[in-house]
């Protein structure tokens, strides 16, 4: 053998020998790395991280939180056009490849080779999601190989629709969605089933690239990328030719949708997000806790639909400021000669504003006397006959390429389009069982979408006149009734009652004399209130106020407050009404009924103190395992003050209520200085609402909208529905009572011959003296208003 044979024979045998060794070497890596890898079970019985979610009652879904949204599907819940879509962007080789595409691969290399770069390819929707699940985002060889063998062991262990399935309810897909089923509704507000092609396209667009691609962020690449995958399902014959054309033309629409919802009641879901937060911190959005609140699914629909309607009809009312927006000059010139929703710039100035309860934007395309043809993306195109946009008065000045806000309005003939505006004025609706504190409606503004403030909980206005049942409760349980007579005549204080010179004056600036208490509540007498309140004393009137929840120290120490000058939220007067309205008894508002882990163990559970009536003393003061609320309202005292709010519903500032045809309601109005603040607050023996309606930033909301026109209506309109189906429930006086023939000149006890006769029912130790035909309180006024208010 020549030395030259024996070279080549020495390094032949070398070759093998690195060979050998080398197969050696990737053999053992490969079998420690296949040693290592993790169990597929996991992904049998994913663990996803299940969202805090939030429900009424009656187990209606008004809430759900979590770090990641997510919408598991089975496989069979996919459409076809949802899979083929996916299949032609990432792997339309999947059902006959073992889990590795090796030519892919092989291009990888290839590219590698040319680049020197390190690039994702080659990669099968096993393998993705073998990396999406059990392996780092790190891009490396050894990463690569782990990628490969675990998609190898899936394919193995589960069957190609299941690994599909997985795939597909668990891609991330932009925007904290995970799976399909999820983006569908974040970027769409679809399900699956109702997506178009085009949309469908945009979502197997995605897990190229989530950010880069999203179709909210990136518009221009997310279009790009959906026409391409829509070319791969034309080339693949998932679709013809016509098909693929409608498709492309097709402009995206994509505006993020929040988690869907059987119930509008987002003011109620955030209150208790934020107190499971505040508990549990991250946890909260994660371990899977199921809070029933104390919602009434029916209760709630009334009152959204009662606050949204009539702060629209507060706008209407005030007229039309004009379009919202406009379009661009060019743009304007455009819509003759394309489908408006084709347009670029008319989707994106609609795209720029969402929809607010119910109030879409809107596209003008023509004006005329008799109508405005509009077109918006929620309902296409439509037109606004004359009477729904003649509120806006001749002022209104519309022209095409205006962008405006248009509601449907149901009428006989069936819903019909009418020119809207999102409301300026704002609004607070909580409705509760006074007999244990159950807030069964809650609405904080006119759309938790516009601004998450809820006014129900943390806006701080003055009640005005609805202050005025607390204040002369109080007078009551000091001893007067109402048939007691003050005067409603001026009053100037000066600086020797250590007030600026103030001269109070009733609404309507007039004053009519002596007047027994009741009418004086009934007609909402500021001057007879200030009496009142000089009367009863400001110690004893502050301490009485406790009685309903009133922080004392929060309340204004001088005469100001019989006027309501007092900072208040609606759910601290609501809590108010409500001790009267459950014949005294002062009980805690509560929305939380029941929370639940993720195995279904209730973990919490509401115990809230009740109001009992019919319980004797011994048992309200004692014990506590009863669960019976305070008592801090004489029974008397009680039935007193709801017959005068009765009153005030059947003939005076709350006569409106007498057109629901009840006989068991009573209430109050109230309205703050300049008509900044309407309100009424009311109730039935199983029901409790207060109403707010004002600015966010106080300013007069204008004249005439006191709280009989701005806040009453809507109270109205959720009673009418709530107790629909309830019995009336009068009131029965308490024993120690009589009804007795009153003077309704002077309060005092009518003989056969007095002309005016009302009848009051009063404590037997309280009845007045004979009528004598003087009227009390003339002549001692100076003294009533020099009595020490301390």
């Amino acid at each position: 053998m020549t030395p030259t044979k024996k070279i080549l024979l020495a390094l032949v045998a070398l070759l093998l020998l690195f060979v050998l060794g080398a197969a050696g070497w990737a053999w053992y890596k490969i079998s420690s790395i296949e040693a290592k890898l993790p169990s597929v079970q996991s992904l049998r019985e994913p663990n996803l991280g299940a969202p805090l979610r939030i429900y009424s009652a009656d187990g209606k879904l008004i809430g759900e939180f979590g770090a990641e949204r997510r919408s598991p599907l089975s496989y069979e819940q996919f459409p076809e056009q949802v899979i083929r879509a996916f299949l032609a962007a990432e792997d339309d080789q999947f059902f006959e490849h073992g889990g590795v595409d090796y030519m892919g691969l092989v291009r990888a290399a290839f590219k590698l080779a040319a680049t020197g770069e390190k690039r994702q390819g080659g990669s099968t929707i096993t393998m993705q999601l073998a990396r999406n699940v059990f392996l780092t985002p790190e891009r490396s060889y050894e990463r690569k190989i782990r990628e490969i063998l675990l998609a190898q062991k899936i394919e193995r262990e589960l069957d190609k629709k299941r690994i599909l399935e997985i795939y597909l309810n668990r891609i991330f897909l932009g925007t904290r969605a995970y799976g399909v089923a999820a983006a569908a509704y974040v970027y769409f507000g679809k399900s699956l089933n109702d997506l178009t092609l085009a949309e469908t396209a945009v979502l197997a667009a995605l897990p190229k690239a989530p950010s880069a691609l999203n179709p909210l962020t990136n518009p221009k690449r997310a279009l790009e990328r959906r026409d391409y995958v829509l070319r791969r399902m034309h080339e693949l014959n998932y679709i013809d030719d016509a098909t693929y054309a409608a498709a492309k033309a097709e402009p995206i629409l994509a505006q993020e949708h929040a988690p869907p919802v059987d119930l509008d009641a987002a003011y109620v879901a955030e209150m208790v997000r934020a107190d499971l937060f505040a508990k549990h911190g991250e946890a909260a959005y994660t371990a899977g806790f199921k809070v029933v609140t104390t919602i009434d699914s029916a209760r709630q629909k009334l009152a959204n639909n009662a606050l949204r309607d009539k702060l629209l009809d507060y706008e209407e009312r005030h007229g039309y400021p004009g379009a919202e927006a406009k379009l661009e000059s060019d743009a304007v010139r455009t819509l003759e000669r394309s489908e408006p929703l084709q347009n670029e710039a008319v989707i994106a100035a609609l795209r720029a504003r969402p929809i607010y309860a119910g109030l879409p934007a809107a596209l003008v395309l023509d004006v005329s006397p008799e109508r405005i043809k509009v077109v918006c993306h929620e309902w296409g195109n439509g037109v606004i006959e004359a009477k729904g946009f003649a509120w806006a008065g001749k002022q209104m000045k519309l022209v095409p390429g205006d962008i405006v806000r248009i509601r449907k309005s149901t009428t006989k003939d069936g819903d019909v389009l009418r020119l809207a505006q999102v409301p300026g004025v704002q609004g607070a609706f909580v409705a509760l069982d006074p007999r244990d504190g159950a807030i069964e409606a809650l609405v904080g503004g006119y759309d938790f979408a516009a601004g998450k403030f809820n006014r129900v909980t943390q806006a701080k206005r003055q009640p005005g006149s609805g202050f005025k049942p607390f204040l002369y409760a109080a007078a009551l349980a000091k001893g007067y009734t109402p048939a007691s007579i003050f005067i409603d005549a001026p009053i100037v204080l000066d600086e020797t009652q250590n007030q600026n010179e103030w001269r109070p004056s009733n609404y309507d600036n007039d004053f009519k004399g002596p007047m027994r208490l009741r009418e004086a509540l009934v007609q909402s007498r500021n001057l007879v209130s200030i009496r009142v309140l000089q009367a009863v004393g400001m110690s004893y009137a502050l301490n009485y106020a406790q009685n309903f929840g009133l922080d004392k120290k929060t309340l204004p120490r001088d005469l100001t407050l019989s006027l309501g000058t007092a900072s208040l939220s609606p759910l601290e007067v609501a809590r108010g009404y409500a001790v009267i309205a459950n014949g005294g008894f002062l009980i805690e508002p509560y929305i939380i009924k029941q929370i639940s882990d993720a195995r279904g163990q209730i973990i919490y559970e509401a115990r809230p103190v009740k109001a009992c009536p019919e319980c004797p003393p011994e048992i309200e003061a004692g014990d506590p395992t009863a669960q019976l609320a305070r008592r801090t309202m004489d029974p008397k005292t009680v039935y007193m003050i709801t017959s005068m709010l009765h009153d005030v519903v059947v003939r005076g500032t709350g006569a409106a209520v007498n057109q629901l045809g009840r006989r068991d309601l009573a209430g109050k109005t109230g309205t703050s200085n300049d008509e900044t603040d309407a309100w009424f607050n009311g109730f039935h023996p199983t029901l409790a609402a207060t109403v707010w309606v004002g600015y966010d930033q106080p300013k007069p909301m204008g004249k005439g909208e006191v709280g009989g026109r701005a806040a009453l209506p809507m109270w109205m309109d959720f009673m009418r529905g709530a107790l629909k189906g309830v019995v009336d429930m009068t009131p029965i006086p308490p024993p120690g009572m009589t009804t007795v023939r009153i003077n309704a000149v002077n309060g005092k006890l009518a003989y056969e011959g007095t002309e005016r006769v009302v009848y009051e029912t009063l404590p037997l130790d309280r009845l007045p003296e004979e009528d004598d035909g003087l009227i009390p309180g003339q002549e001692s006024e100076a003294g009533a208003a020099a009595q020490d208010l301390f």
